[in-house]
């Protein structure tokens, strides 16, 4: 395991990191919500990398894993804007971005920030939109009045807040809605019973992207998480 580095970010956020140097495009993984850099995919992306001798970079956002911040200020373009800084501070000239659930919805963001120097895509379970598409009306009017919700979280004791704040970026940060002008080489990888992402909206992140480079990888029996043995082979 290589030692955690720490990144000052323009916000004031110290980004807990690891950095392998190596030949590029770098290797880029965007955790999902709640998640952050000592999941099994991540982890099985840096030793790849390292077997390949790939440039790879794991990160935490500010709220998550060892970062400051609290998780209640979080937002996409918050996340955004500590990804594209610690890219550039990294001095990676190219990325292929790896987002995983909300991760993937976050590397369509940080792509545009990025432009050429982001060479390619890899989703797994992407979720772009969610806030627009994961909410009953219930739920949706909470948060549109500025309350937090909760919810049960079938990955551990307690349950998963979504905020307010949260909420209201992620809406005004859809991509589904339009064209996605990225044209570089795109794989998105989605089980097939996934019980929080929809395997159809990697369909609709397929046919709203520019590029004709994009392939949909489905597994049947594939859950969220994506992270057996044979999972981890295919990504």
């Amino acid at each position: 395991m290589m030692d955690i580095d720490y990144f000052s970010a323009p916000n004031g956020e110290r980004l807990a990191h690891r950095f392998l140097a190596g030949g590029g495009p770098a290797l880029v993984f965007l955790p999902g919500y709640m998640s952050d850099m000592t999941g099994s995919k991540a982890q099985a992306v840096l030793e790849w990398a390292n077997d390949q001798g790939r440039a790879c970079l794991l990160l935490d956002y500010s709220g998550c894993g060892k970062s400051s911040g609290q998780f209640a200020d979080g937002t996409l373009a918050k996340w955004r804007g500590e990804v594209a800084a610690l890219i550039a501070a990294k001095g990676i000239d190219e990325a292929v971005l790896i987002g995983s659930s909300m991760g993937g919805w976050l590397m369509l963001l940080v792509a545009q920030v990025l432009e050429k120097q982001a060479r390619a895509l890899v989703g797994i379970a992407a979720a772009p939109d969610f806030t627009e598409w994961g909410f009953t009306p219930a739920q949706t009017a909470e948060l549109a009045a500025g309350r937090t919700i909760f919810e049960d979280n079938p990955y551990g004791s307690a349950p998963t807040p979504t905020h307010a704040k949260f909420w209201a970026d992620g809406q005004a940060q859809r991509q589904l809605g339009g064209a996605i002008g990225f044209s570089g080489p795109v794989r998105l990888l989605h089980g097939q019973a996934d019980a929080d992402v929809p395997w159809e909206i990697s369909l609709k992140l397929a046919a709203a992207l520019r590029s004709d480079d994009v392939q949909v990888t489905l597994i049947k029996d594939g859950d969220h998480r994506l992270s057996r043995d044979t999972d981890i082979s295919a990504l």
